[in-house]
């Protein structure tokens, strides 16, 4: 299965617990860059991969300089079949990240999902050799899904996501009813993405917000929920 093309970028989020969406929503559109939306709104769903020791939650967590989330995400219903499904693997190197993201076999997200049918699901499929023995010390560690909206301004230089509705469920390596739900609540997620030839003019977008830059990672977030509970 072929790899996308690799593109770097910075991020820059805000997470906003002050604020409605349609608020958010309407600050974004009145932004002098002049953001429209460009995509219709949609929810995510992803099933985050990690080491048994929860090595990349850790990395993240802490904030190391190089860091990596390893997660599996398709579009719109959680359960049902899974068609198109995306392999990421979302790098971050200090200020600058990537993904590499690959085509990943379709499959069923419900309760007859398990740890062990997962990793035989990427023993059988086709991703590269590579690839399949990277991913050969990974567990699925959580769940998480958001409805997302998609903004840029008028030349696409710089993007906007606004992330609503999030929750989370709580990964089971034998038996999952997918019940174990956590749901974030009265909290907006916007991120500012742009390649990293226009760092120089992102400080002035950002700062037309009202908003805070904050370090933000749902898979922190969710993991934490079902560890303190």
């Amino acid at each position: 299965m072929m790899q996308e093309k690799r593109s770097y970028r910075y991020e820059r989020k805000f997470l906003i617990t002050q604020l409605s969406e349609p608020q958010v929503r309407s600050i974004v559109g009145r932004h002098k860059a002049i953001f429209f939306e460009v995509y219709p709104p949609r929810y995510v769903n992803n099933i985050y991969l990690d080491t048994p020791m929860m090595r990349n939650f850790d990395d993240n967590l802490i904030g190391a300089a190089e860091r990596i989330k390893v997660r599996v995400r398709w579009y719109h219903e959680l359960f049902g079949r899974v068609v198109n499904p995306i392999l990421e693997f979302k790098v971050k190197h200090g200020l600058v990240g990537w993904k590499d993201a690959y085509s990943f076999p379709a499959f069923t997200f419900d309760q007859g999902l398990t740890d062990r049918g997962f990793r035989m699901l990427i023993k059988g499929s086709e991703l590269p050799s590579d690839i399949k023995y990277r991913l050969a010390g990974y567990r699925m560690s959580l769940v998480s899904r958001y409805n997302r909206s998609y903004f840029a301004n008028y030349d696409g230089r710089f993007r906007v996501t606004i992330d609503t509705d999030l929750s989370y469920y709580k990964v089971n390596p034998l038996v999952n009813c997918f019940q174990v739900k956590d749901v974030q609540k009265g909290v907006v997620i916007v991120e500012l993405k742009y390649d990293r030839e226009h760092e120089n003019l992102a400080h002035r977008i950002s700062n037309a917000f009202p908003f805070r830059v904050t370090r933000s990672s749902k898979y922190v977030e969710g993991v934490e929920r079902f560890l303190l509970s």
